[in-house]
């Protein structure tokens, strides 16, 4: 189903998010001397997009979509998401991430993106009108405004191939 015009602002940031994921990917495992910067990366990405991007989630997506009993477990695996993907970019913040944890941090975002992409995105489109898109449209407009508009340049390089 072709992504509604009101989620793209959402869908985009989820490009740039799987973006730094599929890099630490295949970057990984995570050289010691590089965790700094890939720390720094993440950290980045939640300051400029993230932080915002989830807060738009909880106020304005989450809520609606919670008339609709059927989405409700949804929404509530992609709130314990959102928590556990804090703590992670805290640690990110702090500089107290392991190798390990950049690459567990990366699968779980991953994941979380494409359960909102293909589950959660696609009932809400079949189940609101487009008069409930466009005013959802409108409150996340208002709720991203003050988020990075374009993807962060990398501060990481990939290694090089053997």
């Amino acid at each position: 189903m072709l992504r509604d015009k009101n989620l793209i602002p959402l869908s985009q940031q989820h490009q740039h998010a799987l973006a730094l994921c599929v890099r630490i990917e295949r970057a990984s495992p995570i050289a010691k001397a590089d965790l700094a910067a890939w720390q720094t990366e993440i950290a980045q990405l939640f300051q400029g997009e993230v932080r915002f991007h989830f807060a738009a989630e909880e106020e304005v997506l989450f809520p609606a979509a919670r008339s609709f009993a059927e989405v409700v477990p949804l929404v509530e695996e992609l709130l314990s998401d959102h928590e556990w993907l804090r703590l992670q970019f805290a640690r990110a913040i702090t500089e107290t991430m392991t190798s390990d944890d950049v690459r567990a941090l990366a699968e779980r975002l991953s994941a979380h993106i494409r359960k909102e992409e293909r589950q959660f995105f696609q009932r809400l489109q079949e189940r609101m009108s487009v008069e409930e898109m466009t005013s959802i449209g409108h409150k996340l407009d208002e709720a991203l405004k003050d988020s990075q508009q374009a993807c962060i340049l990398p501060a990481t390089r990939l290694k090089s191939a053997p």
